[in-house]
């Protein structure tokens, strides 16, 4: 029987890895590829991942660097 864990994450990511990381997973968001990470490193029933604050795709962490 799966049990169910919530957790809070804050991350900190110099811009360049995180344009990196972004860049070479177009189509995914920061939430699925963390998603794809806990799950590939502990073998997890099911996990969810949301951005609460920040940028959560290419498009959105662009649209940051542009308003600065």
């Amino acid at each position: 029987m799966p049990i169910d864990i919530t957790l809070q994450v804050k991350l900190s990511i110099q811009e360049e890895d995180l344009e990196d990381a972004l860049a070479e997973y177009d189509e995914l968001s920061i939430s699925s590829l963390v998603s794809q990470i806990l799950d590939k490193s502990v073998a997890l029933e099911s996990v969810s991942a949301t951005v609460t604050d920040g940028p959560d795709t290419l498009e959105a962490y662009d649209a940051v660097r542009e308003a600065r």
